[in-house]
């Protein structure tokens, strides 16, 4: 994995967390099981998952 500034890494958490947020607002308009619902709902566990990994790196960066 390339490596990436401190810089870089919060500049990418604060784009997944508006990522989140947009999609979690979004979520909330489609009835459960709705392919909109379902689709949002993928979205947000990637990005979930970005996310930690990206809080991850921040850590052992700073280490």
């Amino acid at each position: 994995m390339d490596k990436y500034s401190r810089e870089e890494l919060t500049a990418a958490l604060r784009a997944v967390n508006s990522i989140i947020n947009k999609c979690e607002k979004a979520q909330e308009k489609f009835p459960e099981g709705n392919s909109h619902h379902t689709l949002l709902s993928n979205r947000l566990k990637a990005m979930y998952i970005s996310k930690s990994l990206i809080e991850e790196a921040i850590t052992k960066n700073i280490l």
